[in-house]
């Protein structure tokens, strides 16, 4: 099977304006590595660490 994801799709609900920051700001516009990083952080697995944040426009004309 050529597209076969090893991890069942989820779906969550996430207001769109954060969802479209979220790919804007994520690393190479990767929203899912992000909300796993995050996930996992969350659960204390091992190895785990909380993903950087972005700079924000504040911190950038400050």
């Amino acid at each position: 099977m050529p597209n076969a994801p090893k991890t069942k799709h989820r779906s969550v609900r996430i207001e769109d304006d954060d969802w479209a920051d979220l790919a804007t700001r994520a690393p190479g516009g990767d929203r899912a590595a992000v909300i796993k990083e995050l996930v996992r952080w969350y659960l204390r697995r091992p190895n785990a660490k909380l993903p950087d944040r972005p700079t924000s426009s504040e911190e950038k004309t400050a």
